[in-house]
């Protein structure tokens, strides 16, 4: 028997889709189903590498771990990730398919609907329910007729689907009924229900607006989702955390919030202990004086080394090493903080100067490097020396192969012991850091001597420092707590009818 199927769709980007989709399959887990998520197309830089070394969307992650099984490839076959403003790499069945500019890709995504339903009867196979996530909106009435994530998917696989809209950032009203009036007569078929999603305040007040919706629209509204935040990873850059304000913790952390900036979900960590104040940068002037400072992730190196040095954030972050902060590199940040980036032609074709606080040089060429990480730091010295020996876990994905360069006698390789191939990589010098691994930070032994010898080094008594908590029992606790909140605030009976087509 096929998988019973049911799509989440929104009136544009962040009215919260990814986690209604998460909240949904964590409900059907509760309720006794095997369920999997499901984006036949992905538009993000926040990506995850599977046990079998290959690229899907976080935000499936997210939904899968809700679901209680393990991330497939399957659960997102396209994920385009932008390169510039034009075009995206776009990432087929988990691998790299080719870089793409705009264009092309609309002249060329209908190819790519038989790759969509092979990893999606793949699913429906497997499972007893799939909850499809779209993507912005259906109603961008300009990019419709080749549609494969919103409606055009929901024809395919013939799903029902929930509209949500987000009462937050205001106009709801505007977003719902106006989406329901530029669909086709055929896709306003599809649509069973209408969702108001992060309200503010009492929900009687709002039982007028509800009634009006329903008659404007001609759809039933089976959901009031109040704002609530959950410490669950986000979809994109659209991130609330960007903009979270200073909490006024001991220690002050800065991310640079890259413009190309990829993997963010790696510092969540960091928020979870009361010591922190994680803040992200985009000017020199706000960085301050911190306690570390992290180079994040990109998917463009080249451009935004380029964009840290014409901004005046290189030299405030040499300042800052000079002084004996601690800078910590990944991935892309890692690449900068070397010697030189060269490039064949993957990203932007010739070399560029890197900030040489790390005596690695950096190459890149056309193959992509997509692994699970599984190693222990070594000896390594600085404030974060009592990192040595300790265990982690992450995934590299990255286009580049960065060679250490001179003498090794004043430096440390960061880490060893890759579990599947014995590697090493990564380095620090001083107080500088670089590695290819993300997710390094997630496990709790790591985060919290990090925390605790920055505490340390700041003069605090850092036996105050947070209790480690288990990691996996934490996400559990959030994902039950998000499927409890909506399951209160929406009309499951309603859904499970939609399921077996009663409506």
């Amino acid at each position: 028997m096929m998988a019973m199927p049911i799509m989440i769709q929104g009136t544009m980007s962040n009215v919260g889709k990814s986690i209604l989709t998460a909240a949904l399959c964590r409900i059907f887990k509760e309720d006794g189903f095997s369920v999997a998520p499901f984006k036949s197309q992905n538009m993000a830089l926040n990506s995850f590498i599977t046990e079998d070394g290959l690229e899907m969307g976080r935000a499936q992650v997210t939904q899968a771990e809700a679901a209680g099984i393990k991330p497939l490839v399957s659960m997102n076959p396209i994920l385009l990730k932008p390169t510039n403003d034009k075009g995206s790499q776009v990432i087929l069945n988990g691998e790299v398919f080719g870089n793409m500019t705009a264009k092309e890709y609309y002249e060329n995504k209908l190819k790519f609907i038989p790759y969509i339903m092979e990893a999606y009867n793949f699913l429906s196979g497997k499972y007893d329910i799939i909850v499809i996530e779209g993507a912005g909106s259906p109603a961008e009435i300009n990019l419709k007729e080749d549609d494969i994530v919103n409606m055009g998917m929901a024809r395919l696989v013939k799903a029902p689907v929930l509209l949500v809209g987000d009462i937050d950032r205001g106009g709801v009203f505007a977003q719902l009924i106006g989406t329901i009036g530029l669909l086709e007569k055929d896709e306003r078929k599809y649509v069973k229900g209408l969702i108001v999603n992060k309200f503010r305040g009492d929900k009687e007040i709002f039982k007028q607006g509800v009634r009006m919706l329903e008659e404007k629209a001609g759809k039933p509204v089976i959901g009031v989702i109040p704002y609530v935040h959950f410490d669950i990873d986000d979809e994109d850059s659209l991130s609330e955390r960007f903009y979270n304000k200073e909490r006024g913790g001991v220690l002050d952390i800065v991310v640079i919030k890259l413009p190309r900036i990829s993997n963010f979900t790696d510092f969540n960590a960091f928020e979870r202990f009361g010591e922190v104040n994680l803040r992200y940068v985009r000017k020199a002037n706000e960085i301050k004086d911190p306690d570390m400072v992290i180079i994040p992730g990109t998917k463009n190196t080249q451009g935004d080394l380029l964009w840290l040095r014409e901004n005046g954030i290189e030299v405030k972050i040499k300042t800052l090493a000079r002084k004996g902060k601690v800078i910590f590199g990944i991935c892309g940040g890692f690449q900068m903080l070397g010697e030189e980036i060269y490039d064949e032609g993957s990203e932007n074709k010739g070399g560029v100067r890197g900030m040489g606080l790390l005596p690695v040089k950096t190459n890149f060429m056309s193959e992509k490097t997509q692994t699970r990480v599984n190693g222990k730091f070594l000896s390594i010295g600085g404030v974060l020396k009592d990192l040595s020996g300790e265990e982690f876990e992450g995934y590299e994905i990255h286009m580049g192969v960065s060679d250490i360069i001179g003498d090794l006698k004043n430096m440390s390789v960061l880490y060893s012991d890759n579990f599947s191939d014995g590697k090493g990589d990564g380095i620090s010098v001083g107080n500088v850091y670089g590695t290819y691994t993300h997710g390094i930070f997630d496990r709790e032994n790591v985060i919290y001597k990090i925390i605790s010898s920055l505490m340390r080094e700041k003069g605090i008594n850092n036996s105050s420092c947070s209790k480690i908590f288990n990691m996996r029992e934490y996400k559990e606790r959030q994902y039950s707590l998000l499927a409890d909140t909506v399951r209160k605030n929406i009309d499951v009976d309603f859904i499970y009818k939609i399921l077996r087509g009663g409506i």
